[in-house]
C-alpha cells in the first residue's frame, strides 16, 4: 500500500500504471479481434470473442490493482452479492464524475457480463479507444436529428433498425448494457439550467434505454439501478480520485424487473409506450433522488 505517499506521487504512479496497462493490452485486444475477420470460422470467432473479453477484464483488474496500491479506500457497498454472470442486465447509475465508470467496472468485473455502452457512431474514430470499443462489440448507434429526418423522411426508423441489428448478437450470449440516464455528469450549472425537479439528479433521458429494451426483446428483463455517493468529496474530479483523495465511496445496487410488455416496442414510433416508459423512468429517478438524500444526510456529504 502506498497510501502514505502524497497525492501528487500517488496520482503519477496510478496514471503511469493506467497508461502502460492500456498501451500493452489495447494492441493485443485489437489483434485478437481482427482474427475474427481474417479467419471467418464460427468456432474461431467465438474463441476470439471470449479471449477479447478476457483481455478487457484483465485491463479492469489491473486498474483495480492500482486502486488497491495507491488508495486507502473505505467501501460501503450493498447489493452485488446475488449478481450472476449468466444473466442479461441493463445497468444505470447517477453520474457525478469520470471516476464513476472506474468504480462501476471495479465492483462489477467478473460478477456480471462485461459492461457495454451504446455509443454514437462518430466515437469509433477516437484514437485507440475507438478501436477497443469496436473490438469488444460495443454497439455504435446511428442517430438522426429531427431536422435531418424532416429533409430525408426515407431515413425514418433506420436508427432503430441499426440498434436492433447491433443487439442481435446480444440475444444468445449474456451481456450487460450500460446507460447513464442523465446523459452527462451532474453539475450545479446544468442542474439550474435544466430546472431539474430532482435535488441531486439531472433530468433522465429515457430514449437510450427505450431503444435497448425495445431492441433486445425478452432476453433483457432485469435493471440494475446503481447509486453512488462520495461522502468526503461531493463530486470529485478524476484526478482527485486517481490520486487517492477520495477515501470513502458508498454504492447501492438494486435489481429491478423490467416490465415484460416493454419488450419489442419502438420508443420513437410508439407514443403510448414512450409515455409509459418515461413515467417508469421518472418514478425510478424520484426513488433514487430520495435515496441520495438519505445517504448524503447520513454521511454528512456536502451538497
Amino acid at each position: 500500500m502506498l497510501s502514505f505517499l502524497p497525492p501528487l506521487l500517488r496520482g503519477i504512479i496510478a496514471s503511469l500504471i493506467l497508461i502502460i496497462n492500456t498501451l500493452v493490452l489495447a494492441p493485443l485486444l485489437i489483434c485478437v479481434s481482427l482474427l475474427r475477420f481474417v479467419l471467418p470460422i464460427k468456432t474461431v470467432q467465438v474463441r476470439c470473442t471470449i479471449i477479447a473479453i478476457g483481455i478487457a477484464e484483465l485491463w479492469i483488474s489491473v486498474n483495480s490493482g492500482w486502486m488497491w496500491l495507491t488508495q486507502k479506500m473505505q467501501w460501503d457497498v450493498q447489493g452485488i452479492e446475488t449478481l450472476d454472470k449468466q444473466h442479461w442486465y441493463l445497468v444505470t447509475s447517477n453520474h457525478q464524475s469520470w471516476s464513476d465508470i472506474v468504480i462501476l467496472q471495479h465492483l462489477l468485473n467478473r460478477k456480471i457480463p462485461m459492461l457495454k455502452f451504446f455509443l454514437k457512431q462518430q466515437l469509433i474514430w477516437v484514437p485507440v479507444i475507438g478501436l477497443c470499443w469496436w473490438a469488444l462489440d460495443f454497439p455504435f448507434m446511428k442517430r438522426y436529428t429531427r431536422e435531418y429526418l424532416e429533409k430525408h423522411p426515407e431515413k425514418h426508423g433506420e436508427d432503430f433498425k441499426s440498434t436492433q441489428k447491433a443487439c442481435e448478437k446480444f440475444k444468445h450470449t449474456p451481456v450487460t448494457v450500460f446507460n447513464f440516464l442523465e446523459g452527462t455528469r451532474f453539475t450545479d450549472e446544468k442542474h439550474q439550467r435544466q430546472q431539474s425537479p430532482y435535488r441531486h439528479l439531472l433530468k433522465p433521458k429515457a430514449g437510450g434505454i427505450g431503444f435497448v429494451i425495445g431492441a433486445m426483446g425478452d432476453s433483457l428483463n432485469s435493471l440494475l439501478d446503481i447509486t453512488i455517493v462520495y461522502p468526503n468529496l461531493s463530486r470529485p474530479s478524476f484526478w482527485q480520485f486517481i490520486s487517492g483523495q477520495v477515501n470513502h465511496v458508498i454504492v447501492r445496487v438494486e435489481k429491478k424487473a423490467i416490465p415484460s410488455h416493454f419488450h419489442g416496442k419502438n420508443y420513437f414510433d410508439d407514443e403510448p409506450f414512450k409515455e409509459e416508459l418515461q413515467n417508469w423512468v421518472s418514478n425510478l429517478w424520484h426513488e433514487k433522488d430520495q435515496q441520495l438524500e438519505q445517504l448524503k444526510n447520513r454521511s454528512n456529504t456536502p451538497v
